[in-house]
């Protein structure tokens, strides 16, 4: 096994178990630039890694840093999240770079400082990332975390577009070369903010994302969750129409990729064939493309489906934002 002195390395740690025997501490680490590995230490013999979750070819020094980053929203209060300053030789263009704005899923969650490949993926090539930790996420404390409730669909699409103003405005990315991406509820705040804030935005790249909130609410999960964030329904309609990109697709002007699992349980593929189909039926077309998986559910798992997509989003990305 492989030995080194200490923790200081890693930022995320996970699965956490304490010997019986002795001091010894096993668990998974990873760090902004570092893949997860099974780990072991102990306070007189250090860090040993058992096994590394990836072959790790790449060097971690040609990975980006995530740089924990805060900003003043549009009405004043802190917003939070992490910068990922492009790393790539190889894609290097002439000026500051586009910025790829990342929606976590949840939306009551939040982007950690430990490993994410797919931010990794497009910071190695060329594009600075921001994973937005809009109000609503956990991490924050609880009145940070609780400012989502009746507002999902409004901070978080303000706080992403804040976070671009702010980058811009501090040298750290290209004006006016900003797309948005997400899954899940992170999806659906990249088609809300489609919808809201034309123009801010070059593109969308939107993953398994929510187009109406009728008929998530029936989701044995979803049914208490989205009534905490948008309120009960009949009460609500008006508010969950109003939330609810699908009924809104003939202002959205900026180009679109949707990525959906034909057998998605929780976000069903009805979500995204009824948006692509108001899209494709508008008067005033916009640029839209549609990619269905089968065999995946919530979240994509085979190695050829994530491959596909994120190779069809960079060029997607690359089409619309970095050569558009």
């Amino acid at each position: 096994h492989e030995r080194l002195t200490d923790l200081d390395e890693y930022t995320y740690f996970t699965q956490i178990v304490v010997a019986a025997h002795d001091e010894t501490v096993a668990l998974i680490a990873s760090a902004g630039r570092i893949p997860p590995r099974v780990i072991s230490y102990h306070p007189e013999r250090g860090v040993r890694i058992h096994r590394r979750g990836s072959a790790e070819t790449v060097a971690l020094t040609a990975h980006a840093q995530p740089q924990p980053i805060s900003w003043t929203g549009h009405d004043g209060d802190a917003v939070h999240g992490l910068y990922y300053p492009p790393t790539s030789e190889r894609f290097t263009g002439v000026g500051l770079p586009p910025l790829l704005v990342y929606i976590h899923g949840g939306p009551t969650s939040q982007t950690q400082a430990r490993y994410e490949p797919v931010h990794q993926y497009f910071a190695t090539r060329g594009l600075a990332v921001l994973a937005v930790n809009h109000r609503g996420s956990t991490g924050y404390g609880r009145a940070y975390a609780r400012q989502l409730y009746g507002q999902w669909g409004y901070y978080d699409v303000e706080d992403a577009a804040s976070g671009v103003a702010h980058l811009v405005a501090q040298g750290l990315a290209a004006a006016g070369q900003a797309a948005i991406m997400g899954g899940s509820a992170g999806g659906y705040t990249v088609l809300q903010s489609l919808v809201d804030k034309p123009g801010v935005y070059r593109a969308g790249v939107c993953l398994y994302g929510i187009s109406s909130h009728f008929g998530m609410e029936t989701h044995k999960f979803e049914e208490r969750y989205t009534a905490l964030l948008l309120g009960d329904l009949p009460a609500a309609a008006a508010l969950y129409r109003q939330r609810s990109p699908l009924y809104h697709a003939d202002r959205i002007r900026d180009p679109l990729i949707l990525f959906q699992g034909a057998e998605d349980n929780v976000v069903p593929r009805s979500q995204s064939d009824l948006i692509v189909a108001a899209l494709a039926a508008r008067a005033n077309p916009v640029a839209h493309e549609y990619h269905v998986y089968d065999g995946e559910g919530h979240g994509f798992t085979q190695p050829a489906t994530i491959e596909a997509y994120l190779l069809a989003a960079l060029r997607f990305l690359q089409q619309h934002v970095v050569n558009g």
